[in-house]
């Protein structure tokens, strides 16, 4: 019987020991998750409508439609980085809190296949689910799901125009998103069939009150100087000056971020090369020219981003005459064209500059 009870005891003993280690790894495994690395521009894309930045229209009907909590079919158009997303996915989140979002969200975008096919059968059957008013912390839901279809000006005229009876047969039950850059790619029966909204590019004091305080929450050292070049490379875009954010961050290792480093990351111009060129242009010698272009091209730079600077370079310069802006400029339409159609760049930037050659030298 002694044996018996000693056996007992000796086998009562691990279990505790196999608990602690369980509960050991979990508690470790819970730290690892929350230790896990996020992208900066999601870590602080707007949570709810009121931290969307800039968009005070679009907030304000939104807040309405919220408390009403019905939706008309929204259509939100604008540049790149101003919020599109970020404002219906903010929003969804109020209508139908964190549990139920998953469920009654649906958003496709241009990565995902959208062709006639998938608006006929995937998007048809999430709009037919029927859905309750129900939620579980007791605040009133809608009774409707949202489709959400980001990039939308992507999506063929076919595709366009399934949507558009799916649109009205489902009403009772779904409400649709679409998001795009140019309002102009969506056909006109979808227009109409929504409220539009343009989002405008994020003024320049917006952009750097986010950045700086970004920066002050992830302890990154930029001058103020910093910032407004941050904003300015970016152009408008404030998922694109997060990101270079975070990218000069990581390069500088916590050491402060630079113009410098920022015109790297950025893969812009710098000015002193840009002035370069131009010299060589005023010296009217094609060789000076063609070296270079030639080390234009060595050194890596892209010749869209070259383009792009020294339109504004070229417009904003006070020694050119309003004819010799305009030919320039029509040339620098001509060159970004052959760019887009695949175009060889060493030819399209000698060429360019040959052209900007001639207009300099003619004061001369």
């Amino acid at each position: 019987m002694q044996a018996f009870l000693k056996g007992a005891s000796i086998s009562t003993k691990p279990p505790p020991t196999k608990d602690r280690g369980v509960t050991a790894t979990a508690r470790s495994s819970g730290e690892n998750k929350k230790a896990k690395p996020v992208p900066w521009v999601e870590k602080y894309r707007p949570k709810c409508v009121d931290e969307v930045a800039f968009q005070e229209e679009v907030v304000a009907v939104l807040k309405k439609s919220l408390e009403g909590a019905d939706l008309p079919n929204l259509l939100f158009y604008g540049p790149p980085g101003t919020g599109k997303t970020s404002t219906i996915l903010a929003a969804a989140r109020e209508l139908f809190g964190p549990e139920l979002f998953r469920l009654r969200v649906l958003e496709l975008n241009a990565s995902d296949e959208r062709g006639i096919q998938v608006v006929r059968e995937k998007v048809k059957n999430f709009a037919q689910l029927t859905v309750s008013g129900s939620r579980s912390d007791g605040k009133p839901c809608p009774p409707f799901k949202i489709v959400i279809l980001d990039e939308a000006d992507s999506m063929t005229s076919a595709a366009q125009a399934a949507l558009r009876r799916t649109m009205e047969k489902e009403s009772k039950t779904t409400r649709f998103c679409l998001i795009c850059n140019y309002v102009s790619r969506i056909i006109e029966p979808l227009t109409s069939r929504c409220s539009k909204f343009r989002f405008k590019p994020l003024s320049d004091k917006i952009q750097q009150q986010r950045l700086l305080d970004i920066a002050d929450k992830e302890h990154v050292k930029i001058s103020n100087e910093g910032i407004a070049y941050l904003v300015k490379v970016s152009e408008g875009d404030l998922r694109k000056a997060i990101t270079f954010l975070q990218s000069a961050t990581r390069l500088t290792g916590g050491k402060e971020v630079t113009e410098k480093v920022i015109t790297d990351i950025a893969g812009v111009v710098p000015a002193k090369t840009i002035d370069g060129v131009f010299a060589a242009c005023q010296s009217g010698s094609f060789d000076k020219l063609e070296a270079v272009v030639k080390d234009l091209i060595n050194e890596g730079h892209a010749a869209t981003q070259l383009v792009n600077q020294l339109h504004d370079v070229v417009v904003e310069n006070d020694n050119l005459s309003d004819k010799q802006k305009s030919i320039i400029t029509e040339k620098l339409a001509e060159v970004d064209k052959c760019l887009a159609d695949g175009a060889d760049e060493h030819l399209q930037l000698i060429s360019l500059c040959a052209t900007v050659m001639q207009q300099l030298t003619q004061n001369c």
